[in-house]
């Protein structure tokens, strides 16, 4: 009985429940006109669901996310692992993702509006500058923590520097690699849902935007909640895949 409940799904459980129960006593309360309870929440999100503006809207949000998310996975993590490895790459980019990722970035979607238009390329790029940075930093300080006695090992059994890269290298900077992969994609998603409110209202953006402006305060949370609710399920997805191919002992505790 113990072990139920210190298990990590029991205690995601309980702290679901909460976050929710809490939730629902301040709509109650109320602590605004314009804060449903989360029954209320519920309701208007199946009503949108059944009724399909749900699912009309998705397709508009998902295109530039995932263009946006794949292009700063490859690119970040390659370039991460390229900084980490070649001490000039490292010396010319860090500086450089260090800005990026402490400078207030959605202030530079107004400038890519004025320079690509309202169309997919600002939304895709509006996704890279939220996302890459995390990714690049990840990967850089992951290379460059590598054990350096596991590189020694390598060369010693007179492994290639390919090799060494390969077999040693990115295996042992997978955790870290991934944990950049699962914040970055958390940023991806915040810069999509900034591109939709600031650009153009288009997919889950203009539900958002539109049912607050009708007061349907209701529908605005649940539009809310199911974007988060996407957020959640693709780090998820994130974490598992890297049970899979990196980390298969974590596996058998999951």
């Amino acid at each position: 009985m113990k072990s139920f409940f210190t298990h990590p799904l029991t205690l995601r459980v309980i702290s679901v429940v909460i976050v929710f129960s809490f939730w629902e006593y301040l709509g109650r309360i109320p602590i605004s006109p314009a804060f449903p309870t989360f029954l209320e929440t519920m309701a208007a999100l199946w009503e949108m669901i059944t009724d399909g503006s749900m699912a009309a809207v998705y397709p508009a949000t998902f295109q530039p996310l995932l263009i946006g998310l794949f292009i700063s996975s490859f690119f970040g993590i390659a370039c991460g692992i390229f900084m980490g490895l070649n001490h000039r790459a490292e010396w010319f980019g860090a500086p450089v993702f260090i800005v990026l990722q402490s400078a207030p970035l959605a202030a530079l979607i107004p400038l890519l509006t004025f320079a690509y238009g309202i169309g997919l390329t600002s939304k895709v790029l509006t996704v890279c500058i939220m996302s890459m940075p995390v990714i690049v930093l990840n990967a850089y300080s992951a290379v460059r923590h590598t054990p350096v006695t596991m590189i020694e090992m390598g060369a010693s059994y007179l492994g290639s520097r390919w090799q060494i890269v390969m077999k040693i290298v990115i295996p042992a900077a997978s955790p870290v690699i991934y944990a950049g992969l699962r914040l970055g994609a958390a940023m991806g998603f915040i810069g999509a849902i900034l591109a939709e409110l600031l650009i153009t209202p288009t997919g889950i953006g203009d539900l958002i935007t539109y049912n607050q402006s009708i007061a349907e305060y209701a529908k605005m949370y649940a539009a809310i909640f199911s974007i988060m609710v996407f957020a959640v399920i693709f780090i998820e997805i994130l974490e598992r895949t890297e049970y899979i191919f990196f980390r298969p002992d974590k596996r058998v505790s999951q």
